[in-house]
């Protein structure tokens, strides 16, 4: 079964993303910059984990450390990364600060890969165990605000 569906969602999937990079090309140009930005941003094993928890619910800084086991300003960095690129969003909740899957509109590129990254690696072992873990990552507990 799968066999069979795998070739209609990559012709599907490809189509969508030459349609709308062909719509880019014709109305801005220079798309390689904001391709490669993308691309780049979801190099890093770190932040492919951060666009999967962040699939599961909006996280502070504090939580996404908590979760990967990483320094503050290691988030940090990443998280910054994740932005630029079009990839994240985050708003701003008195002291909190509040991250969560941009809507795509930033970037052709960026949409396509937020939109397929939802269906890609659920059987990852690590991802599952990590995802397993995220109701017991909460704030309140981390911060103590």
């Amino acid at each position: 079964m799968i066999n069979f569906l795998l070739p209609t969602l990559v012709q599907k999937v490809l189509t969508d993303f030459f349609e709308s990079l062909y719509c880019d090309i014709k109305n801005k140009g220079g798309l390689m910059k904001p391709f490669l930005k993308v691309m780049k941003a979801l190099s890093d094993p770190s932040r492919v984990k951060i666009m999967k928890m962040l699939q599961r619910r909006v996280m502070c800084v504090c939580e996404i450390q908590a979760a990967l086991g990483i320094a503050q300003s290691t988030a940090s960095k990443h998280l910054k990364i994740l932005e630029d690129a079009g990839l994240i969003s985050y708003q701003k909740d008195g002291l909190w600060v509040n991250y969560a899957l941009a809507d795509g509109s930033q970037s052709p590129f960026a949409a396509s890969l937020i939109g397929n990254l939802k269906h890609w690696l659920e059987d990852d072992p690590d991802l599952k165990k990590l995802i397993e873990r995220l109701p017991g990552i909460q704030r309140e507990n981390i911060c103590g605000k």
